[in-house]
């Protein structure tokens, strides 16, 4: 993956939800051009807009369907709800060859949303990995971070974990998280993503228990080089 965001689009899929907003705005900010993708285009026309709009008209952020978004992309960032996850894979498997995929699906599973309960594969990461084949280049990243964080323009106080198939998968993501204004840590590989998906219901019952709405993770005892 290049470094340098004239070179990169991200496809972000699902953006018109408030995680996938988030991330876009991110991105969108720290020059890179994003591609909003939906199932449905005038929504991602919609939530696109809303981004450029915050932007004051300075950026590069355009709307249409998941599809079209894949297909002008190199890097492909999945954020929709768990009970499409396996559905879009499914209808974009040929088109998502060759690209990066940082999945953001956590496995809730309402009502229980403070329990955690994980898909056959292991994980929502794993599964996308079953479904896109063993050569698919996957990252599993942002489960942790509130979509109130990433629209705000204030240092966030919260971690990223990001595991992969592989060092150089997780590498690129990792780029993305500080292109964000995020700190992440490099957690492994796809098998540890169960890990960083449970905790997403962990946190759910810590707001609930505490009357907040944006716990997260931090990261202490390590120094970065």
């Amino acid at each position: 993956m290049s470094d340098s965001s004239i070179l990169l689009t991200i496809a972000v899929l699902g953006g018109s939800g408030k995680e996938g907003k988030g991330l876009a705005y991110r991105w969108a900010k720290a020059g890179y051009r994003v591609l909003i993708g939906s199932r449905s285009s005038e929504k991602a026309i919609v939530a696109s807009s809303e981004i450029v709009q915050l932007l004051d008209g300075a950026s590069s952020v355009v709307g249409m369907t998941n599809l079209e978004a894949v297909r002008n992309a190199n890097v492909v960032v999945l954020t929709v709800p768990y009970s499409a996850h396996r559905e879009t894979l499914e209808a974009l498997k040929d088109d998502l060859i060759g690209k990066i995929l940082i999945d953001v699906t956590v496995p809730l599973m309402p009502p229980t949303v403070t329990k955690v309960k994980m898909p056959p594969a292991g994980s929502a990461a794993q599964e996308a990995k079953q479904i896109l084949g063993e050569k698919a280049e996957i990252a599993a990243a942002f489960h942790n971070i509130s979509h109130e964080y990433l629209l705000q323009d204030k240092e966030v106080q919260c971690d990223v974990l990001v595991t992969g198939t592989s060092k150089e998968t997780r590498n690129d993501a990792l780029k993305l998280v500080s292109a964000a204004g995020l700190t992440g840590w490099d957690a492994g590989p796809i098998e540890n993503s169960v890990v960083l998906e449970g905790l997403t219901s962990v946190l759910i019952n810590i707001n609930k228990r505490y009357g907040s709405s944006h716990a997260g993770i931090k990261i202490t005892g390590v120094i970065k080089s």
